[in-house]
Order: C-alpha cells, then sequence, then structure tokens
C-alpha cells in the first residue's frame, strides 16, 4: 500500500495510546498498521525499523509484531547508538567475553545490537508474556539469530541462569514504562513495572562475583529524584542522551557499573 495513502484506509489515529492501552496493544499489526503508526506519531513511516531493516524488508521476511510491541521495541536508530556505547565501556572490563542479559526482551531489538559490537558474546533474554514470547521467538527464527530467548519472569529466571566469573555482563535495564512516563514531567524511574532500582538490585546481588555494566533505557526528560536514587546503586554512572529525533521524544541510557569502574 502507498505510504501517501494509508490513512484513508485506516479508521484509527495510530498513536502510544491506541497501541499500548487500546484494542491494538495485543493484535498482530499489518505493515500498513506499522507504518500508520510511525506516520501519526512521529512522520516518519519507517519509525518502527527492527534487526536492520526498514518496515517493509522485516515484515516481507515473515517478522511479525504487537502493538504494544511496536512502542515498547528499542528501533534500530537507537538500538544502534546504544550498542555502540554499551561496548565502548564495556570493552573496559578485565574481560573479553560478555553474558548480554535483557529481563524484558520484547523484540529482542536490543538484544540485536548490543551483541553487534561484542563478538564472542552469549544474549540471552526473558520474556514473562507468552504471546510476545512467541511471536519473538519465531521471528529470531525467520532471522536466523542465535541469541537465547527464555519464556518467564525475570526474578525466577535470575536464579536459574549460571554466568562464569571470568565473563563480564552487561544488563539492559528497561521494564516497561506503562504510567511511568508522563509528557510534562517526564519519565520516573520508580514507577516502572517492576521499579528500574528493584530490577538492579536483583541482577546485582544474583551476580555479585562479576563484573557487570547496566544500561538503563531513559527519556529525554527523566524525574530528577528517580534518576538520583538509581545512579546511588552504582560505582560509576553516565547519562547520553540521543538527540535522534528532531521532533524531541529522545530516549537514551543511563550507564553503570557495579563490581568495578572503567579504567
Amino acid at each position: 500500500m502507498p505510504q501517501d495513502h494509508l490513512s484513508d484506509s485506516l479508521p484509527h489515529v495510530y498513536d502510544r495510546a491506541l497501541m499500548l492501552y487500546g484494542g491494538k496493544r495485543n493484535e498482530v499489526l499489518t505493515l500498513a498498521e506499522i507504518k500508520q503508526y510511525g506516520l501519526d506519531t512521529f512522520a516518519d513511516g519507517d519509525y518502527v525499523s527492527i534487526y536492520g531493516m526498514r518496515p517493509e524488508e522485516w515484515y516481507s521476511r515473515g517478522v511479525r509484531v504487537l502493538g504494544r510491541t511496536a512502542v515498547e521495541c528499542t528501533r534500530d536508530a537507537l538500538g544502534d547508538r546504544i550498542g555502540g556505547d554499551v561496548a565502548s565501556v564495556a570493552k573496559r572490563m578485565p574481560w573479553n567475553q560478555f553474558v548480554v542479559i535483557d529481563p524484558f526482551a520484547g523484540s529482542c531489538n536490543t538484544l540485536f545490537w548490543i551483541l553487534r559490537p561484542l563478538p564472542n558474546s552469549e544474549g540471552i533474554g526473558f520474556e514473562s508474556d507468552q504471546h510476545v514470547f512467541d511471536l519473538t521467538r519465531r521471528n529470531l527464527a525467520v532471522m536466523g539469530q542465535k541469541m537465547k530467548l527464555v519464556h518467564g519472569d525475570y526474578v525466577g529466571l535470575l536464579k536459574e541462569l549460571q554466568v562464569p566469573i571470568d565473563r563480564g555482563i552487561v544488563a539492559f535495564v528497561a521494564p516497561p514504562w506503562g504510567d511511568a512516563l508522563d509528557e510534562v514531567y517526564g519519565l520516573d524511574l520508580c514507577r516502572t513495572a517492576p521499579p528500574i532500582a528493584e530490577v538492579i538490585e536483583q541482577i546485582a546481588h544474583r551476580f555479585s562475583v562479576n563484573n557487570i555494566l547496566f544500561a538503563t533505557q531513559v527519556y529525554e526528560k527523566v524525574s530528577a529524584s528517580s534518576l538520583s536514587d538509581v545512579q546511588t546503586r552504582f560505582d560509576w554512572t553516565d547519562l547520553r542522551i540521543y538527540d535522534i529525533n528532531k521532533k524531541a521524544r529522545n530516549h537514551g541510557i543511563l550507564l553503570g557499573t557495579k563490581g568495578w569502574s572503567p579504567r
């Protein structure tokens, strides 16, 4: 369907509310809907680019996403920046092999981008939602991706995960934001589901003998008190906001280390 005529055939405004809380949340989107969400929300029909491909490309290969995944996924432009910044710090660990953990994997696109500049590393994603898990596992198979995706709650799965002491750990922390994001006041890191500090403490406690690099996804505007609360849990931190979208609504990451500091 030509991009110029998408809005003529679709009855809704494809915004965050419809995709995350409305009738499209758990529906598998058509290509037209994916592009319309990008157009209506970001004036960019290719906004939901994942796995290094534009929507037409990944859709033609059989990749499918839910409405909620289109909103929650880390798109390629952001994933590439995150992957590069994570690698630049991870490579300063005293190890050259890493286990990359995403406790809320969703589409696994963030894992895809973090693993690219970290050769000889293992990627493990956890996903508690059965529908999201089934679609993503199928998508990874279609794409020939070798990262491991496990169904279940991250707390229980962390207890089962074994990581050798001579492996560095990279943990991408991006639990669902839900109503933690307010367009006026920004992102409250204490109100994500679960709270980000809780996730950090769970991982840090489980792998207390390993060097860990945390990459926490944030918004361009963050509650100062919640940011300070998270930062105090690390040995070293660096906040980076990416100027990718000229119409604002930009994201970034808070890098933080446990058990070591970059030299």
